[in-house]
């Protein structure tokens, strides 16, 4: 019976690209708070992690047909989604600075966590191939 790295690893890759990806988007709504006009995004990592799950689990949505919709379009999943102000500006901008800062460290904080799961679980391969 083969181990493959998807199964020896679990969901834990698939978290940090999403928290790769959610990182670029708080620190291009934090780099455009002040532009007029600008429209804070974010995405919906819960519906990347589904997403995750289900190609994990092989039990995906898969287009069968010429005519059926496809079902790749947002490649990874990571529709970004527009973020409603709780007190949007004069200018039109709905970016938060401090909320978007404060998504921002919660972001690199489940980040690390993800990070140390992933190394916990080389580590844990790596003593296996070893024999310890």
């Amino acid at each position: 019976m083969a181990i493959t790295f998807d199964k020896a690893l679990g969901i834990h890759q698939h978290a940090l690209e999403a928290r790769v990806k959610r990182a670029e988007i708080l620190a291009n709504n934090m780099a455009n708070a002040d532009t007029p006009g600008f429209k804070a995004r974010d995405m919906d990592f819960q519906a990347m992690m589904q997403k995750a799950r289900d190609s994990m689990s092989g039990i995906g949505m898969e287009k069968t047909h010429p005519g059926h919709m496809d079902v790749s379009t947002g490649g990874d999943g990571a529709d970004l989604l527009y973020r409603v102000p709780n007190q949007p500006s004069v200018d039109g901008n709905t970016v938060d600075a401090q909320a978007e800062q404060t998504r921002f460290m919660r972001n690199a904080m489940d980040y690390q966590a993800s990070f140390q799961f992933l190394n916990s679980k080389f580590t844990g391969l790596t003593k296996a191939l070893k024999g310890e």
